[in-house]
């Protein structure tokens, strides 16, 4: 039977992309009991961050200045 719990909500998947941080502790929080939901989470922070740096260079260069 496939474990449900393993699976991370699409929820706290958008909101580890939105902000990091939140990723990196979700993936340490589950990292032994809920393998994959941790590795999602960890995937969604690792995409977030350059993200994040390229949506603050576009706001500070263009939209900012």
């Amino acid at each position: 039977m496939k474990d449900h719990k393993d699976h991370l909500s699409r929820f706290w998947f958008i909101v580890s992309n939105a902000i990091p941080p939140i990723g990196f502790f979700l993936y340490f929080r589950h990292r032994k009991a809920y393998p994959n939901k941790a590795k999602s989470a960890l995937t969604s922070a690792m995409i977030g961050v350059p993200l994040a740096m390229l949506g603050g260079y576009i706001m500070n260069t263009f939209i900012l200045d």
